[in-house]
């Protein structure tokens, strides 16, 4: 038996690996438990989606598990240890502003759960492929040092800057900068994923994501940019928005073919890697542009209200430049842009109501 054990199964990106291993005939061993409820309240709840992974695969083991819990994740990796050949850790608070009322979670969640989980693939599975998503926000807020210009419905960095083409690459560095707190715990799990890759010689990744998106998304107003603002617009209620005019850019990447970058590394592992990946210059919107996407897509208005106080440490400009991995892994392609991602936010919302 080949077994994939992914954290986070029934949130965004963990459920879209389920299901993406199920139906290559993977077992999946899914750890979920229902955090992010606790996190962002009932609205974020991913009970639904865990109800309609175990319905639709028998491939699929579900555990209501923390990974904080440190004896039960034992008895999880002792149970199915011949049979791991892939953990994709995609469990996490991934929240900016909800870490900071709970530093303390946020950690120990971020950070001792992704050592929990490193410690038990080597001493149980050392030969399995160690997946781990980290986040842009490692980065802080020196993106926003860079040579940005105030464009109509966006920030825009200056064409003669080297990042301008592809966007921002590895070797911006983590220090010197304001993270956020949730930015700090997500540093200390990403560099730990480089050095058991590193020092124990096993096959590690990091993903440094930029906005994570797509219909599987229980989108709030602490996280889920994209999937919040689709839902706001479909029940005509107000959002927010935070600083900078609202001109803010994110690239977006959906799920899929997040998961399919996953499956390719899993193909050919090596140790101790970082990819940058996100939407990068294929798909990437500002505040602005995703209201006036959403308003097509839906057919409704969006009532918004502009706050003039940005998020600290946010950031005004940040699109990926993925070409890294696209170098190392050629066979990996995007198969959706901004407007697919929301048409299917839409679709999936609308079935979901």
């Amino acid at each position: 038996m080949k077994a994939v054990l992914v954290t986070g199964s029934s949130g965004l990106v963990g459920s879209e690996t389920v299901r993406f291993f199920c139906e290559k005939g993977f077992t999946v061993i899914g750890i979920d438990n229902n955090f992010r409820k606790y996190f962002f309240g009932k609205e974020a709840s991913t009970a639904w989606n865990t109800k309609k992974l175990k319905e639709k695969y028998q491939n699929f083991i579900h555990h209501n598990v923390d990974i904080r819990d440190n004896d039960k994740l034992c008895k999880i990796f002792s149970k199915y240890s011949k049979d791991i050949k892939l953990v994709v850790h995609s469990a996490a608070q991934p929240s900016h502003d909800w870490a900071a009322k709970e530093p303390i979670t946020d950690f120990t969640v971020n950070a001792n759960g992704t050592l929990n989980l490193l410690e038990h693939t080597r001493n149980f599975c050392p030969k399995a492929t160690f997946i781990f998503m980290s986040t842009n926000k490692v980065y802080g807020d020196t993106p926003n040092l860079l040579p940005l210009e105030e464009k109509e419905t966006r920030w825009e960095i200056d064409k003669k800057h080297p990042f301008y083409e592809n966007g921002i690459g590895e070797t911006m560095s983590i220090d010197n900068s304001t993270h956020s707190i949730f930015g700090c715990s997500k540093v200390a799990a990403d560099i730990l994923v480089q050095e058991y890759g590193r020092y124990f010689d096993m096959n590690t990744v990091v993903f440094r994501g930029g906005c994570l998106t797509g219909p599987a998304h229980s989108g709030t107003k602490l996280h889920g940019f994209l999937a919040y603002l689709m839902a706001c617009v479909i029940d005509k209620q107000g959002y927010q928005i935070f600083g900078y005019k609202g001109k803010q850019v994110r690239d977006n990447i959906h799920s899929e073919d997040l998961v399919n970058a996953f499956y390719q590394f899993y193909l050919k592992p090596q140790k101790g890697k970082i990819y940058n990946m996100g939407g990068g210059r294929y798909s990437n919107c500002s505040v602005l542009e995703a209201i006036t996407m959403c308003e097509k897509i839906s057919g409704n208005r969006m009532s918004y209200e502009y706050v003039d106080k940005n998020r600290k440490g946010d950031h005004i400009w940040y699109i990926s430049d993925v070409r890294n991995f696209q170098n190392d892994y050629p066979d990996w392609r995007y198969t959706k842009n901004i407007e697919d991602i929301l048409l299917d936010i839409y679709t999936g919302l609308r079935k979901r109501k």
